[in-house]
């Protein structure tokens, strides 16, 4: 359904509201000549914590994703894109934390800011509108293509920028390689309706998983069953899905027969089903896949647990997290991408 307005609606509460378009000025609120800042006390930047290549990628990610990019997104995407090329070393690895003081306290390696990284180019390369963000992109995503990992959560986030890289470059080798290694390394769904998940334990940014078998199901060679990946992602929503609203799987994960608890949830876990039901969609046709978009939408303007916004209006930052007391009111960087990037998918309806 769509407002008078023009912008998509989603139900909370019972209730139709309107999905407002995302916001990108606490974005460059905690964006500087270098970076962008991991965490803030409420909306304002704390700079003695520096900055980290995953959030970094995450903001390339969702500025790539405009689709009529302001000047000041591009200036954005530009120095997104000069950290992590900075960030990257010879051989395909990257640092991951930079210090206020430039300086990196880390050593190059290939943990889930490397697969980060390789998401946030690899969206560069398919969607920017700047060839010359798109060539450098590029080329700084085939030189860490080559690397591989066994953790399946950083191969997942590996695969989303390969699967971004072959929709501009059907005929990258190297893409179409990690991808189908991605799909690889987090398995096959298994038999039991009960638990279909390829490992015992639901941790974090769950629904990435599913995403990139999906992806992969679309590989001319290689690729898993797209059921595996759809039958992942079904099951994954349903037990997401709590007295007729979105209750993610919290922090703590969840351990197959264990007792399950409902705080603290991440805006993160609500991004990566938004996206993921996102590429369902796409792939099946089936609109039943914008009904998961529309709850991950519904959970940031109230339509949770408690039944509270989770994100400012007056900043455009997403809350930290939804604890048992209401919202951790923390506007960081990870939870302001996942407000972002969650918003972008509202305009599948619109």
């Amino acid at each position: 359904m769509t407002a008078t307005t023009g912008r998509p609606r989603t139900s909370t509460g019972g209730r139709w509201v309107t999905a407002p378009a995302p916001s990108f000025a606490h974005l460059a609120r905690l964006s500087d000549d270098t970076g962008l800042f991991e965490h803030a006390r409420h909306a304002i930047v704390r700079r003695e914590h520096g900055y980290c290549t995953d959030d970094v990628a995450r903001g390339l990610v969702v500025v790539s994703r405009e689709p009529e990019p302001s000047e000041e997104l591009l200036r954005l995407a530009e120095r997104y894109l000069a950290f992590l090329t900075h960030a990257q070393d010879a051989g395909g690895a990257f640092h991951n934390r930079l210090g206020y003081d430039r300086r990196w306290v880390d050593e190059p390696g290939l943990g889930d800011w490397w697969g980060r990284a390789l998401w946030g180019l690899g969206t560069a390369v398919a969607r920017s509108p700047a060839a010359w963000v798109r060539e450098e992109a590029l080329v700084a995503f085939s030189r860490g293509a080559t690397r591989r990992t066994k953790a399946p959560h950083t191969m997942a986030f590996a695969g989303l920028g390969a699967a971004e890289v072959l929709r501009r470059h059907p005929g990258h080798v190297a893409a179409a390689s990690l991808l189908a290694d991605a799909a690889s390394t987090i398995g096959r769904a298994g038999p039991d309706p009960r638990w279909p998940w390829p490992s015992p334990e639901l941790t974090y940014a769950s629904a990435a998983l599913a995403e990139v078998v999906i992806a992969a199901s679309q590989l001319r060679e290689g690729g898993p069953p797209l059921d595996d990946g759809l039958r992942m992602l079904t099951w994954l929503r349903g037990v997401q899905f709590r007295g007729g609203r979105l209750s993610v799987v919290p922090v703590g994960g969840w351990r197959h027969g264990g007792v399950r608890l409902h705080h603290d949830q991440q805006p993160i876990e609500v991004a990566a089903l938004a996206d993921a039901c996102a590429t369902a969609a796409t792939v099946t046709g089936d609109p039943e896949w914008d009904n998961g978009v529309r709850q991950a939408v519904g959970w940031f303007l109230g339509d949770n647990d408690l039944g509270t916004p989770m994100w400012d209006p007056a900043t455009g930052g997403g809350y930290d997290g939804l604890t048992a007391h209401g919202p951790n009111l923390n506007q960081g960087a990870e939870s302001t991408l996942a407000l972002i990037s969650t918003l972008q998918h509202a305009r599948r309806w619109s």
